[in-house]
């Protein structure tokens, strides 16, 4: 049996991560698993000479107090540590995953075809790619079509 002691939540506090959190604290319950929950603000964005402004001192102290502080474990008992770390969030998971030892990451994703993986890259494939333990990833939305076949499914019990 797999044991998982470690569970990592990266999270960009977005509704898909929202949907991941409340799967990682059920399953950080179900394993009494300590939950650790991520935020990686991205290096600057550079276009040749000209650098995005970086965010002011207070940025990091609002996204303790906005949204860390209050994150809560969606089920009772789940001990939960939140961290918030800099660089390239997709390296940046992996590594703490690695550096905690952790024994599964959970994370949600937007879901996105070849063609937006291509344009935009995908933090959840970098991870699912270099991670140190098994990865979940969770999606809030379905392909068209896949909530008709799950009733359908359902419906004449196959599935």
């Amino acid at each position: 049996m797999y044991t998982i002691r470690k569970v990592l939540h990266p999270t960009d506090f977005s509704g898909e991560a929202a949907a991941a959190f409340r799967v990682a604290c059920s399953l950080a319950r179900q394993h009494d698993a300590e939950l650790v929950v991520l935020h990686v603000i991205p290096p600057p964005i550079t276009w040749g000479e000209a650098v995005a402004r970086l965010p002011p001192d207070s940025y990091e102290e609002q996204l303790w107090r906005e949204y860390l502080t209050p994150m809560q474990p969606t089920e009772p008992g789940v001990r939960l540590e939140r961290r918030l770390g800099e660089g390239d969030p997709a390296k940046t998971f992996v590594d703490v995953a690695g550096e905690l030892g952790c024994d599964l990451i959970v994370m949600g994703t937007h879901g996105r075809g070849a063609m937006g993986r291509l344009l935009m890259g995908s933090v959840a494939d970098k991870v699912l790619r270099k991670a140190p333990c098994p990865v979940m990833t969770v999606r809030t939305t379905y392909p068209a079509g896949a909530e008709g076949r799950d009733r359908q499914e359902a419906a004449s019990g196959a599935g």
